[in-house]
């Protein structure tokens, strides 16, 4: 039947689409792209936290570096890249832009070395707690110079950084000490001490030790210091020059009264000649290292010998400079100081090392001589 007339309305027009196949073959292939990019991504993460996580093929070496203040993240890559620190610069700069928000890298020095991997790089630069840290111990006795030099070794600060410190005025009459350098307030202690520390911290740290001793000392040793000033207008300075002297002489403990006894016995005999003279060659030594162009110490390492004894223009010479040396000549420990403070009773004047740390103590010249015999008799049997 009929509508009345309405038109048909015609159907419409289906677009045709292609076989069934090739838009199976096209999601394939699209498949395999995505697969091989998302494939390649991985991989080049992968490459990317390994060689962050990766140690550089270096031996070890120290490496001092500064990194100024506001230098650019690109600049500074690039000094890193100079000293032999980093292997991968765009890597390495990738990674100092990507965590700018969150830290980064201190101004000033550093000490890195060049078998580090880019994240502990990052770590030390920054100063974060989690960075590698190092157990540093420091003998009795060890000079500032020694100090230094294993911290250095031990990664912890460069041996420049903590020789200015230690030796700077400001710093100086901050921790009011009287001198041209902190030698002898140096605390001999076994330090936790992180890697890439600021050589003004760590130097804090030592003085702080020693402080905390002269305290303890002068509550426990009141009456012998203030023996000490009415004696001789000895201060603490003074009590740690004499205690750093004994300190390098002794080799047992139990000596250590016992040779501080000595000296004072010749800064107070007056048959001991030269009068008020310490004679002791550590100090001689001292001299060459805090001052090596002498022309005695040329060549030092470590031996005094007779030419240096002989030689006035050292100031540390105590042959021939009456009294104490300019200042310590290392840093003592607690029993070097109490044995200044409560020196063994004695008429000593004269010792002689005996062997296996041991001395022999006399008390005139001629018992001295002849204990000077026998040593070299004992060191002459085969």
């Amino acid at each position: 039947m009929s509508d009345g007339g309405a038109e048909s309305k015609p159907k419409p027009r289906r677009r045709r689409r292609g076989p069934a196949r090739t838009r199976r073959k096209f999601s394939r292939r699209a498949r395999r792209i995505y697969g091989a990019a998302l494939a390649l991504f991985v991989l080049a993460g992968i490459g990317c936290v390994r060689s962050l996580t990766s140690a550089r093929a270096g031996r070890g070496r120290p490496v001092p570096i500064v990194w100024p203040e506001g230098i650019g993240l690109g600049e500074g890559t690039a000094v890193l890249g100079t000293a032999g620190v980093i292997e991968h610069p765009l890597l390495f700069h990738a990674l100092l832009v990507a965590t700018r928000p969150f830290v980064t890298p201190m101004p000033g020095a550093h000490l890195l070395s060049d078998d580090l991997t880019p994240i502990e790089v990052l770590r030390r630069l920054v100063r974060l707690s989690s960075r590698a840290r190092a157990r540093v111990v420091v003998p009795e006795g060890y000079t500032r110079f020694q100090i230094s030099a294993r911290l250095e070794q031990l990664k912890v600060c460069s041996r420049s950084e903590f020789d200015g410190v230690v030796s700077n005025p400001a710093w100086l009459a901050q921790a009011a000490i009287a001198g041209d350098s902190a030698e002898g307030y140096l605390a001999p202690a076994t330090y936790d001490l992180f890697d890439d520390s600021a050589a003004r911290a760590v130097a804090d740290e030592m003085l702080g030790a020693t402080r905390k001793r002269l305290a303890t000392l002068s509550a426990s040793r009141a009456q012998d210091l203030a023996g000490l000033v009415a004696r001789y207008g000895w201060g603490e300075r003074e009590v740690l020059t004499l205690a750093s002297v004994v300190e390098r002489e002794a080799a047992r403990p139990e000596e250590l009264p016992i040779i501080a006894s000595v000296f004072f016995n010749r800064l107070d005999d007056a048959t001991f000649k030269p009068l008020r003279t310490l004679q002791s060659d550590p100090t001689a030594g001292y001299g060459c290292l805090a001052d090596p162009s002498i022309e005695s110490c040329k060549g030092y390492s470590g031996r005094v010998t007779p030419a240096m004894l002989r030689d006035a223009k050292n100031s540390y010479n105590t042959y021939r400079h009456a009294g104490l040396p300019p200042g310590p000549i290392g840093n003592p420990g607690l029993r070097a100081i109490e044995a200044v403070l409560a020196p063994a009773t004695t008429d000593y004047l004269f010792f002689v090392a005996q062997g296996e740390g041991r001395h022999a103590f006399s008390r005139t010249l001629s018992e001295h001589e002849a204990a000077i015999r026998k040593a070299r008799e004992r060191d002459a049997t085969p």
